[in-house]
């Protein structure tokens, strides 16, 4: 029996669709301020009250996450 490792998948884009298919843990925003870039992993728990109303991707939408230009 062969035994698999996780699968590691790293996409960069700006789908809507495509975010809605990950849990915030597996979601890193990248933001640019013109002189340098950070990377910040989404943290469930802070986010635990939009997610009741919205979707991962409604909330990048609205800008809640960040990572847009």
């Amino acid at each position: 029996m062969r035994l698999r490792s996780p699968l590691e998948s790293r996409n960069a884009a700006q789908s809507v669709t495509l975010l809605n298919n990950f849990a915030p843990q597996d979601v890193i925003v990248a933001e640019n301020d013109g002189l340098k870039t950070t990377f910040n992993r989404l943290d469930s728990e802070k986010l635990k009250g939009w997610l009741d109303e919205f979707s991962i991707g409604e909330l990048w939408e609205k800008n809640v996450l960040g990572g847009r230009p």
